[in-house]
């Protein structure tokens, strides 16, 4: 399956009654199985874009399609920064909602949940509760909850951003690691251009607003090993390259905040 995103526009009026583009002529794909990274300064609409993609959003000109899924709808996975588990259900009654909400038997909910669950490394933890868990924890069953459905394309929208660095660091690994056992087709929002290296196959960088593509970058990385002393050299040069292109940007942003 391929996602177009074709010549995607978006105007909304603010509270000020003025009509303000925040993004304009947007032009990408997001390619079978592959992970693409949208990065740029604060309120260049990377969210607005990934919303519209998901369908949670309509553009004011331009569409999004989706090639390859012979008339059925797209099945969507989406992860949000804020960590929304219902605080009332156990981590395995959160995984499983999507399953519930699609009416899938109870043996298949019990299959696939159990399955998820494992892949993100809550084995154990089936019957706690959100507040019983870390910061880590929460999103991990997110995104086990997000796979559940397994869905065309997984929409990720700063997932990592609330986590101390240590753990946020755990959890790109970790994301990797089930990324290339599922291969899933994924946009990916972050603000962080070391984790846009270290996680994209291509990364596109935003201008402010109104959000232009100022550069698709395709990182020619192994994707596991992006982290290694031996690659060091490369992965400065892409982060450099997407800094160059965000700085001005990013301080004009900072001007306006």
């Amino acid at each position: 399956m391929r996602i177009v995103i074709d010549n995607v526009e978006k105007k909304f009026i603010d509270n000020k009654k003025r009509e303000v583009t925040a993004l304009e002529n947007i032009n990408f794909t997001i390619e079978e199985q592959e992970l693409v990274v949208l990065v740029g300064p604060s309120g260049c609409g990377k969210s607005t874009l990934l919303n519209i993609v998901g369908g949670l959003m309509s553009p004011s000109r331009g569409q999004v399609y989706f090639e390859g899924t012979e008339g059925k709808e797209p099945n969507l996975g989406i992860v949000f920064q804020e960590i929304a588990l219902f605080p009332w259900r156990t981590v395995y009654e959160n995984v499983i909602f999507g399953l519930e909400e699609r009416g899938v038997s109870k043996k298949e909910r019990e299959e696939k949940g159990q399955y998820y669950i494992d892949m993100v490394g809550l084995t154990g933890f089936e019957n706690s509760y959100p507040k019983q868990l870390s910061g880590g924890m929460k999103q991990r069953a997110g995104i086990a909850r997000a796979l559940s459905v397994e869905p065309d394309l997984l929409l990720m929208d700063e997932p990592f951003s609330a986590l101390d660095a240590q753990t946020r660091t755990l959890m790109q690994e970790e994301l990797l690691t089930i990324w290339n056992r599922t291969r899933l087709s994924t946009l990916y929002v972050t603000h962080n251009i070391q984790e846009a290296v270290y996680l994209g196959d291509r990364v596109i960088v935003l201008s402010r607003r109104p959000g232009r593509i100022k550069e698709i970058i395709k990182i020619d990385l192994p994707k596991m090993g992006r982290d290694q002393e031996i690659y060091r050299d490369q992965f400065e040069q892409y982060s450099n390259e997407i800094w160059d292109l965000i700085r001005q940007d990013a301080q004009e942003a900072l001007k306006e905040a």
